[in-house]
């Protein structure tokens, strides 16, 4: 079952047409939440972040679009697909309503919601062989539009397409200043010593809830130097760890780049400490 506009529809149902400005012009947003026996993780953070990134595209949001409308919204998704005694996965859609060329006729958009069941209801670091490379084909741009997700993600295809054409788990994304922002599906934590860093928004990354949450994390404990900067491709080879983050796995280490290998000490430790703040959230 999928939540379009709050009708609850078969997922076979045709209920978007040819005309579609998701389809058209990308002209579209998504988040991705994990919901666990009717909690849905970080929602506030979530929210928020839809809300602004409907501004930045000039968007209207709806006076109904609060947070317990939606929160009530994404719950009967999950509900009518049976999975309120477990852990979900569901990518809520917004898109501009039909009309147009590049300009469009409105503002208005609608909302589609779907839910599919996940494994563990909590973060578990996966320690399988995860190796990387970098994805030099096309660049990200190191603009606000780089920061939201949105449907524009050709260079994410394309970059999954030449992973596992060669065989990698995931590759990493540069931008035109050849800094390295993040990788396919997430954002990327550099590790070196007590040192953790991360790529800042203005080279072009994602604005992951994850990152953000690990950011408070990080900066509240003192056995770490946290520091939001540019990454250089020549850095990856002397980190001791690295991580990917995102709001479905939490965090993915990362086990090997090209001749290097990479502990997991620093993510093992912060995983546990994600769970606690999903917990409390």
């Amino acid at each position: 079952m999928i939540n379009f506009n709050g009708d609850l529809l078969s997922d076979d149902s045709f209920f978007l047409n040819h005309e579609n400005r998701g389809l058209r012009y990308g002209d579209s947003l998504f988040e991705t939440l994990r919901v666990v026996n009717g909690k849905l993780f970080f929602w506030e953070d979530h929210y928020l972040r839809l809300m602004a990134s409907m501004r930045i595209l000039r968007m209207e949001i709806p006076m109904s679009f609060t947070m317990e409308y939606l929160e009530e919204q994404i719950m009967a998704t999950v509900t009518a697909n049976s999975l309120e005694n477990g852990p979900a996965r569901v990518r809520f859609t917004v898109f501009r309503n039909n009309g147009g060329l590049y300009l469009p006729d409105t503002n208005d958009i609608s909302f589609l919601m779907e839910a599919i069941a996940l494994e563990a209801p909590f973060f578990v670091l996966n320690k399988d062989a995860y190796e990387v490379e970098i994805f030099k084909d096309f660049y990200v741009n190191p603009d606000m539009l780089s920061t939201l997700k949105s449907n524009n993600k050709l260079i994410n295809v394309l970059g999954s397409v030449f992973a596992k054409e060669n065989g990698y788990q995931n590759c990493l994304l540069v931008n035109n200043e050849k800094r390295v922002v993040e990788a396919l599906n997430g954002n990327l934590f550099l590790v070196k010593g007590n040192h953790i860093k991360t790529a800042p928004l203005k080279d072009g990354c994602l604005n992951g809830i994850i990152r953000k949450k690990l950011i408070g994390i990080l900066e509240a404990l003192e056995q770490y130097v946290f520091e939001e900067t540019h990454i250089s491709p020549f850095e990856l080879q002397k980190a001791d760890e690295l991580f990917i983050t995102n709001a479905i796995v939490g965090i993915q280490p990362i086990s090997k780049y090209r001749k290097k290998t990479y502990d997991t000490t620093v993510a093992q430790d912060l995983v546990g400490k994600l769970n606690a703040a999903a917990r409390l959230n």
